[in-house]
C-alpha cells in the first residue's frame, strides 16, 4: 500500500518539479555605458524634472484647452488605447494555454422496431441518453507556454509604453504646432505695421514730388519696397491656414473649429523652468526606451519557447459521464463512466523547421537589442540637442531684442529726417529694411525658443515615469510582475 501511494505521489510530482524548468537563460537588462552627467545642465546645475501637466507651464489657456479637446478626441490616442485592449486579450489567450480545457457533449438516440414473436407483437422504441463532459491539459514541462504568457505579458505591457508615448508626442507636437500659429499670426501683425509705415512713407514721397523735392525714382523705389511687404502677407496666411488645419488633425476636430485667439502672442508665453537630472534617471522617464526594453524582454521570452518546442509536448486527457436508457434513470447506479489517458507527442523529422524558428527568434533578439540600444543612446542625444537649443536660442532671443531696438531707434530718426528733408529716401529705405527684417527674425528667433523647449520637454519624457504606469488589470498579471 505504502509502495503504491509512493508511486502515486511521483507521478504528481514530476510533472509539477519538471513543470518548473524552462529553456534558455531568464531576461537581464543589458549593460550599457551610461554617462555621469548630461553636457548641458539647467542654470547653476539646478535639476527640474517635468510635472505631468507640463504645458501648462506656458500659461496659455487656449493650449490648455487643446491639449484637453485632444486627450478626449485625438485618434492617435484612440488608436494607440485600442491597441492596449488588444494585446490585453492577446494575454489573457495566452495564459488560457495554461489551464485545463473543458467541453461536454450530450447524445439523445431514439429508436423504433416491429417485433413479431410468440410473446409479444408491435412496435417497440427506444430512447438512450448519454452525457459526457472531457478535460484536456498539456502539461508545460518545458516551460514553453509560460515563456508564451511572458511574451504576452511583456507585449501589453509595451503597449502600454506605446500608448504613453503617443500621448506624449501629441501634446508636444500640439504645444509645438501651436506655437508656429502664433508665430504666423505675429508675423502677419508685423508685415501690416510695416506695409502700413512703408505705405505712409509712401504718401510723404509722392507728396515731396509733387513738390519737386522728390523724383519719379524714389517714388518707385518706394512703391517696390510697399508692393513687396503686401505681396509676402498672403503666403504668411497661407502658412498660418495650414497649421491651424494640422492642429484640427491632431486635436481630433474639424479645421472650422480651430482658431486662434486675437489676444495670444508668443512674447505673452511664460517659458517653465526644466532642466536635465543624471541620465540614468532618463530611462525610467522615457516611454520609447521603455518600450524597447520591453519588445526585448518579450522576443528573450518567444525565444524561450520556440527552444521549448525541441522536447516532447505532454497532454493529460480525460472523459467522464452518464448514459442510461431513460431520462429517469440518467443519474442512476451504473450509469457514470470515465476515462483518462496521457499522450506524448515529439517531433521526430521536421526538415530542420524548428531550429529554423529559433535562429529566426534569436536574430530577432538581437535586432531588437540593437534597437534598445540604439534607443538609450538617442534619449540621451536629443536631451543635449534639445537642452543646447534652448540655451542657444534663448541667447539669440537675447541678442535679436538688443538688435531691434536700435533698428527701431534708428527707422524712427531716419522717418523723422525724411518727413523734415533733412535725408534722402535710400537712407530711410536702409533703415525701414533692417527694422523689418530684424523684427521678422526676432519672432521666429522666439519660435525656436519656444519650440526647443517643447523639444526638451519631450525628451525628458514629459511628465511620465515608469511607476506612472497601469499594469493590465487581469488576475494572470498577479505573481509575475
Amino acid at each position: 500500500m505504502s509502495s503504491s501511494l509512493s508511486r502515486r505521489g511521483f507521478a504528481v510530482a514530476l510533472p509539477a518539479a519538471l513543470g518548473a524548468c524552462a529553456v534558455g537563460p531568464a531576461y537581464r537588462r543589458p549593460g550599457l555605458p551610461v554617462p555621469a552627467a548630461f553636457r548641458e545642465k539647467g542654470p547653476k546645475g539646478a535639476v527640474v524634472w517635468p510635472a505631468a501637466d507640463w504645458w501648462r507651464g506656458f500659461r496659455s489657456a487656449e493650449l490648455d484647452g487643446l491639449i484637453t479637446t485632444a486627450k478626449a478626441h485625438s485618434f492617435d490616442i484612440a488608436a494607440a488605447a485600442a491597441r492596449v485592449i488588444q494585446a490585453d486579450a492577446a494575454l489573457r489567450l495566452a495564459g488560457a494555454a495554461l489551464l485545463p480545457s473543458v467541453s461536454a457533449s450530450a447524445k439523445d438516440s431514439w429508436s423504433r422496431s416491429y417485433v413479431n414473436s410468440a410473446f409479444a407483437k408491435g412496435y417497440v422504441e427506444s430512447r438512450t441518453y448519454s452525457l459526457a463532459p472531457s478535460a484536456s491539459y498539456e502539461v508545460d514541462l518545458w516551460g514553453r507556454l509560460r515563456a508564451t504568457k511572458q511574451a504576452a505579458l511583456a507585449t501589453a505591457i509595451q503597449s502600454r509604453y506605446d500608448a504613453a508615448t503617443v500621448a506624449l508626442t501629441v501634446v508636444a507636437s500640439i504645444a509645438t504646432t501651436f506655437f508656429q500659429a502664433l508665430g504666423y499670426a505675429d508675423r502677419i501683425a508685423i508685415a501690416r505695421q510695416n506695409l502700413k509705415a512703408a505705405e505712409t512713407i509712401l504718401a510723404a514721397i509722392v507728396a515731396g514730388q509733387e513738390a519737386g523735392v522728390n523724383s519719379a525714382l524714389d517714388v518707385a523705389q518706394q512703391e517696390a519696397l510697399v508692393a513687396g511687404i503686401r505681396a509676402g502677407i498672403p503666403a504668411l496666411q497661407s502658412q498660418l491656414t495650414q497649421t491651424l488645419n494640422g492642429l484640427g488633425v491632431l486635436v481630433g476636430e474639424p479645421p472650422e473649429m480651430i482658431a486662434l485667439a486675437a489676444t495670444e502672442h508668443l512674447r505673452n508665453l511664460a517659458l517653465p523652468e526644466v532642466a536635465p537630472g543624471l541620465p540614468s534617471a532618463l530611462l525610467a522617464r522615457r516611454p520609447d526606451v521603455a518600450s524597447a526594453e520591453a519588445q526585448l524582454i518579450a522576443a528573450n521570452a518567444n525565444l524561450r519557447a520556440a527552444r521549448a518546442a525541441f522536447f516532447p509536448d505532454v497532454t493529460l486527457t480525460t472523459t467522464a459521464g452518464w448514459s442510461a436508457l431513460a431520462l429517469s434513470s440518467l443519474f442512476g447506479p451504473g450509469s457514470l463512466f470515465a476515462t483518462a489517458a496521457a499522450a506524448a507527442v515529439q517531433t521526430v523529422f521536421d526538415n530542420g523547421a524548428i531550429a529554423a524558428q529559433v535562429a529566426q527568434n534569436r536574430g530577432r533578439y538581437e535586432e531588437l537589442l540593437a534597437d534598445y540600444k540604439k534607443a538609450v543612446v538617442q534619449a540621451f542625444t536629443d536631451v543635449e540637442n534639445a537642452a543646447a537649443a534652448y540655451r542657444l536660442a534663448t541667447e539669440q532671443e537675447r541678442l535679436e531684442l538688443i538688435a531691434v531696438r536700435t533698428a527701431q531707434t534708428a527707422a524712427d530718426i531716419a522717418q523723422a529726417q525724411l518727413l523734415a528733408g533733412t535725408i534722402n529716401i535710400v537712407t530711410s529705405l536702409q533703415a525701414q529694411q533692417t527694422l523689418y527684417a530684424d523684427l521678422d527674425t526676432l519672432s521666429q528667433v522666439r519660435l525656436a525658443r519656444l519650440t526647443s523647449l517643447v523639444a526638451l520637454y519631450k525628451a525628458l519624457g514629459g511628465g511620465w515615469s515608469v511607476a506612472d504606469v497601469p499594469t493590465p488589470a487581469h488576475p494572470v498579471f498577479q505573481g509575475i510582475l
